[in-house]
């Protein structure tokens, strides 16, 4: 599959309601059956195959997440346990060792935007971090001690203006691994407290 940047062509079809599988989701696979421990939650779970990988691959219990009505149904059909919910809101303190998050991170132009679940899986809104900030603002909240957060970065995003959110929150990181597209370098950092 080659990379699309266009929000318009990664919406797909217009009656597209769930993000189905891409580069970005198998690279956080491979870092997921690379890093994960303990229990798993996959925020964003859009159809539920990436937490559908690593329950099946590594055996462990993955939870996934994600606002969409639609993407909890389909994830559901595919075998994961998930919760409709807004990024971590439901989730009690410390309960799992290992969180991944494919963020919606296409920078777009607020005018070009649509109220779709379509933008809501894409659209990282101007800068492209809307959601990776909040995201890491409370997720030392639901991570356990000596747990782990595997966040995808798109370069679209600004790779150093990510870095420095990670750092203000509090966590060391280092790339777990990384590809080069003609558009955009993708990276799945692994996260730790310091």
């Amino acid at each position: 599959m080659r990379p699309v940047t266009d929000l318009a062509e990664r919406r797909g079809h217009d009656d597209a309601v769930v993000y189905q599988p891409a580069e970005d989701s198998g690279l956080l696979a491979e870092a997921a059956l690379a890093e994960a421990q303990g229990r798993v939650l996959e925020v964003g779970t859009g159809s539920g195959w990436v937490a559908a990988q690593i329950a099946e691959e590594s055996g462990l219990d993955v939870v996934g997440s994600d606002l969409n009505p639609h993407a909890a149904r389909e994830a559901r059909e595919r075998g994961v346990e998930v919760v409709v919910a807004d990024l971590l809101t439901p989730f009690r303190a410390d309960a799992f060792d290992t969180v991944c998050f494919n963020p919606p991170y296409l920078p777009t132009d607020p005018d070009n935007e649509w109220d779709d679940w379509m933008e809501h899986a894409l659209s990282g809104g101007e800068s492209g971090r809307e959601l990776i900030e909040p995201f890491l603002d409370d997720v030392g909240r639901v991570l356990a001690s000596g747990g782990v957060v595997l966040l995808l970065v798109s370069s679209l995003t600004g790779y150093d203006e990510v870095l420095a959110l990670v750092d203000a929150a509090g966590f060391d990181h280092e790339v777990v691994v990384e590809e080069s597209f003609p558009f955009e370098t993708l990276t799945v950092l692994a996260l730790r407290r310091e």
